[in-house]
């Protein structure tokens, strides 16, 4: 299962891991998040001890959203070493598109 990423979670869990984080951005009332979100969970299952997989809400995390510049949701950002090094924005992905950019960084 993912984690919860929030603003006051962030710099612990993400720009401050020493494994890859994938983020995935999404919302309540996000159809096409609806339909990763469960991919997305696979992933964090799949990855597990190698990477960290975590979902913010956009709608708790509106400061992130804003440093990150998502426009549209769901967007997907892959950090190492509290960087983005690769994205993907919307739902048009598969589970192993997702795992392979994630497994590419560890």
């Amino acid at each position: 299962m993912a984690l919860t990423i929030t603003e006051e979670n962030f710099e612990a869990e993400v720009a401050n891991s020493d494994i890859p984080v994938l983020v995935d951005f999404w919302a309540e009332w996000c159809g096409p998040c609806k339909m990763i979100g469960p991919m997305v969970d696979a992933v964090a299952t799949e990855v597990e001890g190698v990477a960290k997989v975590g979902k913010c809400n956009l709608d708790d995390g509106q400061a992130l959203a804003a440093k990150y510049g998502i426009k549209s949701i769901p967007t997907l950002l892959f950090f190492k070493g509290g960087e983005v090094k690769d994205q993907i924005v919307g739902a048009n992905v598969t589970q192993s598109q997702i795992t392979e950019k994630l497994q590419a960084l560890a």
